[in-house]
């Protein structure tokens, strides 16, 4: 007897299995349409979600201390690399820091032509891993995602990068932490 009512369960499961399986063949799965690039797909930042806390480039994107950097994530096409899961160190130079730059330098950064250009300079300001600044040591050298290296300095308390740009605030992300920092990072320099 219970040989049987297993055995019936189990054609019972099988059944609605195959027939739940039969009502769903020929339909296509649906692609949200927001943030698309015309073909139907879209990449991580068009995901909708107002209760986790933000990826990086939301909370940048929050920041009316980085627009500038948030201009050239853009026109870089970085938005979707740096929404991934990471972790990511986001080293984020305020617009404040981009005015120290020559006369120009932005505007023509921004260029279509010289996309190649801004993504090593924005890729030299992350690192792949979360580093937060207590974990940060005194010479110790950090290779960023466009495959150069910075350098980290302490000075009088204070996180230095390429001896050149201080840490003034951290913030955590969903996938990493930024750090907001006084000066753009140029590599080779």
């Amino acid at each position: 007897m219970k040989k049987l009512l297993l055995f019936s369960l189990a054609g019972s499961l099988l059944f609605s299995m195959v027939a739940c399986s039969s009502a769903n063949e020929g339909t296509e799965p649906q692609v949200a349409a927001a943030g698309t690039d015309g073909a139907g797909i879209s990449g991580q930042s068009s995901v909708q979600d107002d209760e986790s806390q933000k990826d990086v480039v939301k909370v940048a994107a929050g920041s009316k201390d980085h627009s500038t950097l948030v201009a050239a994530v853009k026109a870089a096409e970085l938005v979707d690399a740096l929404s991934n899961a990471g972790p990511f160190t986001v080293f984020a130079p305020t617009n404040a820091a981009f005015d120290k730059l020559p006369a120009g330098t932005v505007d023509d950064l921004l260029k279509p032509e010289n996309k190649g250009k801004l993504q090593d300079i924005l890729q030299y300001h992350v690192y792949v891993g979360s580093l937060k600044t207590e974990l940060m040591q005194d010479g110790q050298v950090l290779n960023q995602v466009n495959g150069g290296n910075i350098t980290i300095s302490k000075k009088d308390g204070k996180v230095v990068i390429n001896g050149t740009a201080t840490v003034v605030a951290t913030v955590p992300a969903s996938n990493g932490v930024i750090h907001v920092i006084d000066g753009v990072l140029v590599p080779g320099k």
